[in-house]
Order: C-alpha cells, then structure tokens, then sequence
C-alpha cells in the first residue's frame, strides 16, 4: 500500500518498536510486526495486533511499572 503520511513510499512486510506512555509511565515493545514504508519508515499496524500491545500496555501499568520494555511475542 501507499505510504499515508509521505505520499511516495510503499509499505512492506516488518516489524517495529512501539513506544506508549501514560502519564509517567513508558512502555516499549519491540519487534511489533507491522507494514512499515520504505520511504519514511512510518509503520501500520493491524487491528488485533494493536489490541495485543494496548493489553501489554494495560498490564504493564496495572503492575505499577514506570518504564518497561517488552519483546512482542505472536
């Protein structure tokens, strides 16, 4: 597919590293597969892969972490 954000690149097979945060926490999970642009590097992520990693991200923060790093496992 065509790159949204820098119109010219096209997006291919990947992975990526995710980083959120919520208030004082930051959460990072790498290896994320995903579609990601040969151009600019933006990554897509599809819908149950964006819910798998918000739910790591939930319980991340459940535990109280403030900084945690996570290896996406499929």
């Amino acid at each position: 597919m065509k790159c949204a954000i820098c119109k010219s690149g096209q997006t291919h097979p990947g992975t990526t590293t995710v980083t959120m945060t919520r208030g004082e926490a930051a959460v990072v999970v790498k290896n994320v597969p995903a579609d990601v642009c040969d151009n600019c590097g933006e990554h897509y992520l599809d819908e149950a892969i964006s819910a798998k990693i918000l739910g790591m991200v939930e319980e991340a923060i459940k535990q109280n972490h403030e900084v945690e790093l996570i290896q996406f496992v499929a």
